[in-house]
């Protein structure tokens, strides 16, 4: 295992590596049910849209009540391997299973499949929150440093969106290459449950926490609801969560829809994985991009310009016409550039907050800040797709069949594909920008935070000046 010395705040290469690895499996996971969940739902299970995004919205309910608490369980874990590891062991097999069962379409009813997928997204969403918010809390658990901070989310990132890209870009050639959609469903749900578990492993033998963060808890643990009051009582919490959740709200409408604008309004259904390719392949290029942009500029300036061009990426697509599909992918490409500021720059803000956190109530509680964050992230998703699910509904919507597997879709329900796909995450990207315009904690704060926790920690006298 390749680490630097016990007291260094740098992290080796291969630290940042198996960490960063660490993000495939959900990313692969949380990719395929974004873009293809409400599809598979809609054109595969041949469930009416309303009931698909219904059967979405309890298993993020769901995620309402356990997110948070294994964020506290988390933090309140003792072993010799630390905190949030042996969490990722405990989810991975369960995970991948769960994962499995829900490209199965089982051979009920309607309301049969409605309680069955409701209960696999159930147990699927308990599996994925026992790996992801310890996951996700790692983060300053293996170093404080400011800019090794955002290199690791750079790797996390990285490996977040190349797992993606290639499961967005293989998942529709795996289906086509299958002799019917459900059979290809099958096949390619099966494969990318096998590769999403692995990750979890590789985290957990190649990190370690830092020693502090190991060591058992001395003080009187708070309850659950107190802390969760303490956390929101955090004013740049609020704004890190509130930017996150516009983000994500605002990505997860656009993946759902984009499948449906292609086959549908554009009718390229063919040039789905290409479109894909072009958004996400963008994306893992851009982190890099912007990881070394917020070396020199703090981090939400970096948001802004990133979110900016993706906006304007999204008007463009409204205003997109079916005999003109040689420019869908010129945007995807433009887009996937600002898309990444979404993945990077949030999860390198958390931190920070946990550390002005731990400034002013002398205790670190990354499990709960952590655990409302992938909340939210998971709340953005299952938002995301009930409102695309309602208003396709609303619309007239029709629901293939076995006789016509590829309908004319009403006006009424391409305009609504095309409000989803354009105007309508523009608006909530508008709405982040302010958000991260305003967000308090500069590069120089964050400093002025570490001096004095560091003061503090070698129990010099120091003052402690309010940090405002």
């Amino acid at each position: 295992m390749s680490q630097p010395a016990a007291d260094s705040e740098k992290l080796s290469f291969v630290t940042k590596l198996a960490y960063g690895s660490g993000d495939l499996g959900t990313a692969i996971t949380a990719g395929l049910r974004a873009f293809f969940l409400l599809f598979f739902f809609t054109d595969v299970a041949r469930l009416n849209p309303a009931t698909a995004a219904t059967i979405l919205l309890i298993g993020r309910v769901w995620d309402a009540v356990n997110d948070p608490i294994i964020g506290w369980l988390s933090d309140r874990t003792v072993t010799k391997w630390g905190r949030r590891r042996p969490w990722l062991i405990a989810g991975a097999l369960p995970f991948g299973i769960f994962f499995f069962l829900l490209w199965v379409v089982p051979p009920f009813g309607d309301t049969g499949k409605f309680f069955y997928y409701v209960i696999v997204s159930i147990l699927l969403d308990t599996a994925y929150t026992i790996i992801n918010v310890p996951y996700t809390a790692l983060t300053p658990e293996l170093t404080r440093d400011y800019d090794e901070r955002t290199s690791l989310n750079s790797y996390r990132f990285a490996f977040s969106v190349g797992g993606a890209l290639l499961s967005l870009v293989l998942h529709p050639i795996i289906v086509s290459s299958a002799p019917d959609l459900r059979t290809g469903y099958l096949i390619s749900g099966l494969i990318w449950a096998i590769v999403s578990t692995v990750p979890c492993f590789i985290v957990f033998f190649f990190t370690r926490e830092r020693p502090e963060s190991m060591a058992p808890p001395t003080e009187e643990a708070i309850p659950l609801w107190d802390q969760i009051r303490i956390a929101f009582a955090n004013g740049p919490y609020r704004f890190v969560i509130g930017l996150y959740l516009s983000s994500w709200l605002a990505l997860q409408l656009v993946s759902t829809v984009l499948i449906y604008y292609l086959t549908y309004y554009m009718g390229i259904p063919e040039q789905i994985p290409l479109t894909l390719l072009a958004i996400q392949g963008s994306s893992f290029l851009f982190l890099f991009v912007w990881n070394a942009a917020s070396h020199r500029l703090d981090k939400r300036i970096v948001y802004i310009i990133g979110a900016s061009i993706w906006l304007v990426m999204q008007i463009a697509l409204y205003f997109v016409r079916p005999d003109q599909p040689y420019l869908i992918i010129p945007i995807g490409i433009l887009a996937g550039a600002g898309v990444a500021v979404a993945y990077l720059i949030p999860w390198a803000m958390m931190p920070d907050v946990i550390e002005l956190d731990e400034l002013k109530t002398h205790r670190r509680r990354e499990g709960v800040f952590y655990g409302f964050m992938v909340l939210l992230q998971k709340a953005g998703i299952a938002l995301g797709i009930f409102i695309v699910g309602r208003a396709l509904a609303a619309s007239g919507y029709i629901v293939p069949t076995d006789a016509v597997p590829v309908p004319v879709q009403p006006d009424s329900a391409l305009q609504t594909i095309r409000l989803f796909v354009g105007p309508i995450p523009a608006l909530i990207l508008l709405g982040s920008l302010a958000l991260a315009y305003f967000y308090p904690i500069t590069r120089d704060r964050h400093a002025r935070i570490l001096r004095i926790l560091a003061k503090r920690k070698s129990r010099q006298p120091a003052p402690l000046p309010i940090i405002t």
